[in-house]
C-alpha cells in the first residue's frame, strides 16, 4: 500500500471505531495483567502455603503483612510508571512543536531512519551470529 492510500484508510476512521479500538486496547491489558499476577500469586502459594498465608496475616499488629507491604509497593510503582511515561510523552510532544498526532507522525517519520524495501539477491536467514557478523563485514 502506498502511504496516500494508508493515510486515507486512517482518515476514513471515525471517532467512535478509534474510542472503542482504544476501549479494548484497555480492557485486554488490563485483563492480561489481572491474570499474570494472579497466576503469579498461585504460584507463589503452591510453593509455599505455610508462609504465603504468614504473609497474608499481621504477625503483630504494628507490622505490616507481606500483602499490604506488596500492594502498597505495587500502587506507587504503578503511579510513578504512568506519570513518567506521561511526563516522557508531553516532553517529546512539547519538544517536537506539533498541534496533532498526524503533525507528530510526520515529524517523527522525517527524524528517524527510513525502512528500505529488501534488494533482490541480500540474504535473510542465517545459520548463527558469526555467519551474520561475517555476512555483514563482507558486504559492501
Amino acid at each position: 500500500m502506498g502511504d496516500k492510500q494508508v493515510v486515507a484508510i486512517e482518515n476514513k476512521l471515525s471517532d467512535s471505531t478509534k474510542l472503542k479500538a482504544g476501549i479494548f486496547f484497555t480492557v485486554v491489558s488490563g485483563i492480561s495483567a489481572l491474570v499474570g499476577f494472579s497466576a503469579t500469586l498461585a504460584a507463589a502459594k503452591r510453593q509455599d502455603a505455610k508462609y504465603f498465608d504468614k504473609g497474608i496475616m499481621n504477625a503483630t499488629p504494628t507490622q505490616t503483612s507481606g500483602v499490604q507491604l506488596a500492594l502498597r509497593a505495587l500502587g506507587w510503582g504503578t503511579l510513578y510508571a504512568f506519570a513518567g511515561t506521561g511526563i516522557l510523552a508531553y516532553g517529546i510532544w512539547k519538544c517536537a512543536g506539533v498541534n496533532n498526532f498526524e503533525e507528530f507522525r510526520y515529524k517523527v517519520g522525517s527524524v528517524l531512519p527510513k525502512i528500505t524495501k529488501e534488494t533482490p539477491g541480500e540474504r535473510t536467514q542465517f545459520d548463527g551470529l558469526t555467519d551474520l557478523l561475517n555476512y555483514l563485514q563482507t558486504r559492501k
